[in-house]
């Protein structure tokens, strides 16, 4: 897959919109205010690493459970 113009109508077009600006986004006002954006943000994160706390609490706790009821069985080889 290339990137850029192939043909030549694409060429024209490249060159005609070449130095246009079409990010103008200093001129249009937001539909989301930044500082709410950025607290549901921080949020999800904080969410997400306490999940991440408690996955690994409960695999430590699930894991001495385990520990603690195994039974181990003497085999003789030989």
């Amino acid at each position: 897959m290339a990137i850029g113009a192939e043909d030549y109508i694409d060429q024209l077009l490249v060159k005609k919109y070449a130095d246009e600006k079409v990010d103008n986004h200093d001129n249009m006002e937001s539909m989301v205010d930044p500082n709410k954006m950025m607290g549901a943000m921080n949020d999800y994160a904080s969410m997400y690493r306490n999940m991440m706390v408690l996955k690994q609490r409960l695999n430590i706790a699930c894991y001495a459970i385990n520990a603690r009821t195994a039974r181990y069985n003497k085999t003789s080889r030989y």
